[in-house]
């Protein structure tokens, strides 16, 4: 006797893996976007979904010799304007929302910046910290030989993100050259200068949220000659940003890191604060300092307020007690749905990371371009060229946020989306 088959669920019925908290919020601002733009859904659908989810397993032998499995990523948002681009992370909260919404997000600093790519992320699912460093060799290797379909110089090429730096690129690079038979410098960014790594990207990320950061207080009218600021997180991007400013004449007020803050209401030290963490010390043993917690210092009043930490740090629950004026993202996505609406609300003007960020990856399409040249360029020429593409994106997304009488975020997505849409329109559909 044969059964009855229930009838199969409608596309639009269906729940993917990636649907994820995460995913669903970029999903949200890209449907605020498109809207803005009066876009129909069928049109853009495709956008509001990865082309391609690799989910790889990644055996790891131990120093102690037994073996130990994990499950890395990698996702393609969108390619039609160019090969994938987009980092590599090791964290043990990864997983394949997250990777997609970090991909989407990709797509967008790319496209915003007129960069030749599409967005892409990836990484495993770990803890770093409980590995050795020739466990992170050796499982660096393997994910790469796992994922080594994908990426390529003209196809995919990944940098570093959370938990990942230059070695960790380089590992990359070797492997790909070996498995090839020959060096292909391009397949990564973010590598050391000594294999076809660039200068200034190790600041890049950094440089943009500050050069953001003065280009939002001009075009707000601060009245200020030193606006205040307070930064979330003093790694590399953090520490960065609080150089530059002020340097720049701000008075950084506050500073933190993963186990809390110091605040300063005349200003910090910056000198210092440096000089105590070179010698070992933490900010939380600082004495020149009020100690305060990560959460009480993104309650701090100042001018402007820069997470550049970790994401959704601000949100419905806190976004409500936030004492700043204006909120530049220096971190992806540290500012949820939720709290861009309160925030709004409340007059506090946020600058979006795909444009605040995006000079990582844009310093990333640079050493990809002097790669494949082998011809590389000074720090100066880096920098100058790194200024011109950010300013240009500042402007376009002022512009569009005054005449659409929107917010900064929705103006500079739909900017990104724009770019996408028509690159899809001439390229067709096939088949």
């Amino acid at each position: 006797m044969s059964k009855t088959v229930d009838k199969l669920p409608e596309c639009d019925e269906l729940k993917n893996e990636w649907e994820t908290e995460q995913f669903l919020m970029e999903q949200t601002r890209l449907d605020k976007a498109a809207e803005l733009l009066k876009i129909d859904r069928a049109t853009y659908e495709p956008m509001r979904h990865p082309k391609r989810c690799y989910t790889v397993t990644v055996p790891l032998r131990q120093d102690d010799g037994r073996v130990r499995t994990y499950v890395g990523y990698r996702v393609h948002h969108d390619i039609a304007l160019g090969p994938a681009k987009g980092g590599i992370r090791f964290h043990k909260n990864t997983n394949l929302g997250e990777m997609a919404a970090m991909a989407m997000l990709m797509t967008w600093k790319c496209a915003i910046m007129d960069l030749p790519f599409g967005g892409a992320h990836g990484g495993i699912c770990l803890d770093p910290s409980s590995l050795s460093p020739q466990e992170l060799e050796r499982i660096t290797r393997r994910y790469t030989s796992e994922i080594i379909s994908l990426i390529g110089p003209d196809t995919d090429v990944p940098g570093p993100d959370l938990n990942t730096n230059q070695q960790t690129m380089a590992w990359m690079m070797d492997t790909y050259s070996v498995n090839v038979g020959h060096s292909v410098p391009s397949v990564v960014t973010g590598k050391p200068r000594s294999i076809g790594g660039s200068l200034g990207l190790l600041e890049a990320t950094g440089h943009g949220v500050a050069f953001c950061a003065r280009k939002l207080a001009e075009h707000q009218n601060h009245a200020s000659k030193s606006p205040t600021i307070v930064i979330q997180g003093m790694g590399q991007v953090g520490a960065a940003v609080a150089s530059i400013l002020s340097e720049a004449g701000f008075t950084v007020l506050g500073v933190s890191d993963s186990r809390g803050g110091i605040y300063n209401k005349k200003g910090l030290d910056l000198t210092k604060v440096h000089a105590h963490q070179q010698a070992g010390g933490q900010l939380s043993d600082y004495k020149d300092a009020q100690q305060v917690s990560n959460e009480e210092l993104l309650e701090l009043e100042c001018d402007i307020l820069a997470p550049c930490a970790v994401p959704y740090v601000i949100h419905k629950d806190n976004a409500t007690k936030l004492n700043c004026k204006m909120l530049v993202e220096g971190a992806n996505a540290p500012v949820t749905v939720e709290a861009d609406a309160i925030l709004a609300d409340r007059g506090i003007v946020v600058f979006p990371d795909i444009v605040a960020n995006a000079s990582g990856v844009t310093a990333g399409y640079f050493e990809w371009v002097q790669g494949l040249m082998q011809l590389f360029w000074t720090e100066q020429e880096v920098y100058s060229r790194l200024d011109k593409l950010v300013d240009k994106a500042c402007q376009r997304t002022f512009q569009r946020a005054g005449e659409k009488k929107t917010d900064l975020r929705t103006a500079a997505i739909s900017l990104a989306v724009e770019r996408l849409f028509e690159a899809r329109k001439v390229r067709g559909l096939y088949p």
